[in-house]
């Protein structure tokens, strides 16, 4: 039975020594919840790190921690402290964390870290790869793990790989300034679905896989290394009825059971009737927008100084990487911030701001949650934000406001709240007016939508839709017809290459022989090319044609003074070995002189691309252009030009990052079709990567061996990965 093996940085426990005692804890955090269905199932095992790193540990303390894990059905991945150190506080969060939430100031890249990150995604996938067996699934979690998935696939590419990004993609302009970007791309695409929290998100990294790495994609299907690599959105929930539960069993307590936080509400609340409280709960980090929640709540308050004496903000902070200097800061100006607030704005029975700098346990969480009447989420930048969900699943009495930031991605689905921007005081401060005088009928209607949304897709949903699309992802197969060729095949070339009779090789040049140049004139022959050609046409009975798209001119100063067969401009002109150039059809090209200017304004509009003429045809190169830009250009073009050549002979090619206009009977096909004509061949191999190479491989004889150049649909019957691989299989099949 196939298991499933959940990676993520930690473990769903806490681990510590007390006394020189192990005592393990199960951790409430929003993963770990919401994968508890996944990993307690069968065979499943989570893989991460402990906690506790291998210097704090003797060797009795590491085999009693795999003990207590191995029963909690955890496996630990060893992390030492340098490990922590670079990998962890070091790249994770000096490079990605800061990077990714857009606080480029803040991002650090150095080597050390780097090297160090990607030592230890190196660990994380031994130790995974220990565990699977072929066929298994993992899912792999968060911006620490950006290198795994691709890690294993190349361990073991029966593995079903999934790759859940928790914190926001940044933009291309964005990402593209991390030194490791195409590492970074390259280790996600090792998975067979990416999921993220938005379809924002999901937007940006295929811009960021179209942009660097240049690769076909099709909506959100991305076409690479023979596999189809799905992107999807999948908006993380909460564990709904544990905080609804919790809320409703904390309107039932008795005096008694309340806890010491619960009765100061209380008193309060007696003591200052009418007297509202508004939330705001976060971890201490510079991407929550504490200092200017903070900022925002002052500005309030002096332009609605009615509200003085009435209103309170409660401000839960809980303590995060502390020993990292930006936290440290981010504390004494909350600290300072605070301080001043309360000292300029404060009377003898009021403050402010109340301001807890802790953890709270979950009952005390529930006490704030629901006593609160306004909750005020507000980061400047946010993966999800799931405390605003788990304040409107408490709210059981129908009750109640979130005011809630546009860049959390809780924004995407929680239209009721109040929407608003965390750098835009003003509106912050209208939003806390409107919130605080919202009639009851209308926080109930905003409350029963929000309600019915996140209870509905819960955490649970979430972590079984996301397997669900897995599995579906990991069945997709891309289109193609060839089948790739492997060593068994080429040698059945080889034994019948090497039999008596005619023999012909029909060879593209530029993505065949040549791979391609941002300059097509970059693209001339090597040394190499010229030596391996010429042995081949040198054994007997085989001759050599180059067909190409190229024009005549270029390819007579290359190849002409070889004894091979050169067809040119996609078949207009053929030169038999011996004979004189001569055209295949008779063909105009005064029509240039109509569909020159108008290619010419798309060169001049259009940065990095340029215009090829050939003697009867005219290329507008866009391998240079930005993708975007290259994708809305190229579109614009061949409309253009194909309402301009409605009643000409003419026809558009849509190459490899090339549109070309020629004459419309002139293909490799019929160029093909002649050469084989006039000779009896017992063995014929033809090669190509365009798409104008597919007339060439339609009109040879089926007898024919034809090998396309990528894994894209094709009449070829064979493929190879690209075209470093081309001068190798003709190697292997000839025996030079």
């Amino acid at each position: 039975m196939n298991k499933t093996i959940i990676v993520s940085n930690r473990l769903p426990v806490d681990l510590k020594y007390i006394d020189d005692e192990l005592v393990v804890k199960s951790s409430t955090g929003g993963l770990a919840t919401g994968m508890k269905s996944v990993h307690s199932e069968g065979n499943g095992i989570w893989v991460g790190w402990s906690g506790l790193a291998d210097e704090e540990m003797d060797e009795n303390q590491k085999n009693a921690v795999d003990t207590a894990l191995a029963k909690e059905k955890c496996v630990a991945v060893p992390l030492n402290n340098d490990d922590i150190e670079n990998y962890y506080y070091g790249f994770s969060n000096t490079a990605l964390w800061p990077l990714f939430h857009y606080f480029q100031a803040y991002t650090e890249f150095e080597l050390t870290h780097w090297d160090s990150y990607v030592e230890v995604n190196q660990k994380f996938a031994d130790v995974v790869l220990q565990q699977v067996n072929d066929g298994d699934t993992v899912w792999v979690h968060d911006y620490q793990l950006l290198l795994l998935p691709e890690m294993l696939r190349a361990k073991n590419p029966t593995l079903t790989i999934g790759f859940f990004l928790h914190i926001p993609y940044p933009s291309y302009e964005l990402f593209r300034t991390c030194p490791w970007r195409d590492e970074l791309l390259q280790g996600m695409l090792g998975a067979d679905l990416i999921g993220f929290h938005t379809y924002d998100y999901a937007r940006h990294f295929i811009s960021c896989v179209s942009r660097i790495k240049g690769i076909e994609i099709n909506f959100n299907e991305i076409s690479y290394a023979n596999r189809i690599i799905k992107v999807d959105s999948f908006p993380m929930g909460i564990d709904y009825d544990r905080y609804h539960n919790a809320a409703l069993e904390h309107d039932q307590s008795s005096e008694e059971s309340k806890t010491d936080l619960m009765k100061s509400i209380d008193f309060h609340n007696k003591s200052n009737d009418g007297s509202k409280l508004i939330l705001s709960i976060d971890r201490m980090d510079y991407t929550k927008g504490i200092p200017n929640r903070i900022k925002s709540f002052e500005y309030f308050l002096n332009k609605y100084p009615e509200y003085k004496e009435k209103v309170r903000l409660v401000m839960l902070a809980v303590p995060s990487r502390e020993n990292v200097a930006q936290y440290q800061l981010l504390k004494r100006e909350t600290d300072e911030l605070v301080g001043r607030i309360n000292g300029d704005l404060s009377t003898i029975s009021w403050t402010p701001i109340w301001y807890f700098y802790r953890s709270l346990p979950f009952g005390e969480l529930i006490d704030l949650y629901v006593s609160s009447d306004v909750a005020m989420v507000t980061p400047v930048r946010d993966g999800m934000n799931l405390v605003a969900k788990e304040y409107v699943a408490t709210r059981t009495k129908g009750d109640g406001v979130l005011i809630l930031s546009e860049m959390a991605g809780a924004a995407k689905e929680m239209l009721e709240a109040l929407i608003v921007n965390p750098n835009n005081f003003d509106q912050i401060a209208d939003s806390i007016k409107e919130a605080l005088e919202m009639p009851a009928d209308e926080q109930k209607t905003r409350l029963d939508a929000l309600q019915k949304r996140i209870s509905r897709y819960d955490v649970e949903r979430w972590a079984s839709e996301f397997l669900k699309a897995l599995k579906v992802a990991k069945d997709i197969v891309p289109v193609q017809v060839a089948q790739k060729l492997d060593a068994a095949t080429i040698g059945k070339f080889a034994t019948h290459y090497k039999k008596e009779g005619k023999k012909l090789f029909l060879l593209d040049y530029d993505g065949t022989l040549a791979g391609f140049k941002n300059n097509p004139s970059d693209a001339i022959p090597t040394q190499e090319l010229y030596d391996l050609l010429d042995k081949i046409n040198e054994n007997k009975d085989t001759e050599i044609a180059i067909i190409s798209g190229r024009d005549r001119e270029t390819l007579e100063r290359w190849f002409g003074h070889k004894p091979y067969t050169l067809v040119t401009d996609h078949g207009a002109w053929l030169r038999k070995v011996g004979g004189e150039w001569g055209m295949l059809d008779q063909m105009k090209k005064s029509w240039k002189e109509n569909i020159r200017p108008v290619i010419e304004s798309f060169t001049d509009s259009t940065p990095g691309s340029l215009i090829e003429e050939k003697e009867y045809s005219l290329a507008w190169h866009y391998r240079k252009v930005d993708p975007h830009m290259a994708a809305l250009r190229t579109m614009e073009l061949k409309h253009v030009l194909k309402s301009l050549l409605t009643n000409n002979a003419l026809s558009v090619l849509d190459g490899n990052k090339v549109l070309e206009v020629k004459n419309s009977n002139v293909n490799k096909g019929r160029a093909a079709t002649r050469i084989v004509s006039e000779t009896e061949y017992d063995f014929i191999f033809s090669i190509g990567d365009d798409w104008t190479d597919e007339f060439m491989f339609e009109e040879l004889p089926d007898s024919a061996y034809t090998v396309k150049v990528g894994n894209v649909k094709t009449v070829a019957n064979y493929y190879i990965k690209d075209s470093s691989e081309v001068l190798d299989l003709l190697r292997s099949v000839t025996g030079v």
